[in-house]
């Protein structure tokens, strides 16, 4: 239960923090408001990690390399989300950026990509995106 409640705050902030930051680029630049709210995020960071912090960093030469581009990532979902608000309505945008999610994840799991369990992908799996699109469909079209 816990996952499903954690999930649902997640995909509230997404929501909400999309729209304010395509607000704020709206005032004070694209990239500006990219570097204020990577900016405010890092701070925040350093305090929770100071405060609640539990692992270490000696482990980062361990890692795969790959897994090192999440902060790359930030960037550009932060980014591509404040253009696509800003060219879309936010619930077209994030429509769409649900179902480009899910997408994805459904390969990550179908092919056990980055150590994930491998999950089959089934059809109704497959029906369930085809309703999600057409969903989105019916919202984009007036």
């Amino acid at each position: 239960m816990a996952g499903i409640i954690f999930s649902i705050i997640a995909g509230a902030a997404m929501s909400i923090q999309g729209v304010m930051n395509t607000r704020l680029s709206d005032k004070i630049g694209l990239y500006e408001s990219n570097v204020f709210v990577q900016g405010t995020a890092f701070i925040l960071s350093l305090i929770a990690l100071w405060i609640l912090g539990k692992g270490t960093f000696r482990e980062i030469g361990s890692v795969n390399k790959f897994y090192l581009l999440g902060g790359l990532l930030g960037l550009i979902i932060t980014i591509t989300v404040m253009l696509g608000i800003g060219k879309l309505s936010p619930t077209v945008a994030i429509s769409v950026i649900l179902i480009s999610q899910l997408f994805v994840a459904a390969l990550i799991d179908a092919f056990g990509w980055m150590n994930s369990e491998q999950i089959a992908f089934g059809w109704n799996k497959y029906i369930g995106m085809v309703l999600m699109i057409g969903g989105v469909l019916l919202f984009k079209f007036k």
